[in-house]
């Protein structure tokens, strides 16, 4: 588990059960906002149909350590993406795949849904976050 004091240069992130905080680059906060206000239409679907309601809460678009993540829920340590087709590409693939490492380093467990799920099957998408959620945190997805 990476633990980082709160005056960690790259640390103002959110502060977790154990009050260990995620890292998290400031200097990516205006790339973080502008994802948010362009939304691919399935995360604007996922977030709107779905997540912004969740139980526990989760954020969009947010910062952990050098990367910013689609989804994140704190209180089950759970980060979602969507992948478009450019994410099937071999070096975008390699990129995905050390960036899931580092997340799991800090103890977070990464779900990821290609646009094609999303449109084709949003019912099965949510019911599998559902799922995840009462597994990493049974007493708040319950």
């Amino acid at each position: 588990m990476n633990k980082l004091s709160p005056g960690s240069p790259i640390s103002d992130g959110c502060r977790r059960k154990t009050r260990e905080f995620l890292p998290r680059a400031k200097v990516l906060k205006p790339c973080s906002r502008k994802l948010r206000t362009n939304a691919t239409k399935q995360e604007h679907r996922l977030w709107y149909g779905f997540l912004r309601e969740c139980e526990p809460r989760f954020t969009r678009q947010r910062i952990i350590g050098r990367y910013i993540v689609d989804f994140y829920c704190h209180e089950a340590a759970l980060v979602i993406e969507v992948d478009g087709g450019h994410h099937y590409k071999p070096d975008v693939m390699k990129y995905d795949k050390a960036r899931t490492e580092y997340l799991n380093t800090l103890g977070l467990q990464v779900l990821r849904f290609a646009n094609n799920e999303v449109d084709e099957n949003f019912e099965g998408v949510c019911t599998s976050i559902l799922k995840k959620i009462h597994k990493l945190a049974p007493i708040a997805g319950a």
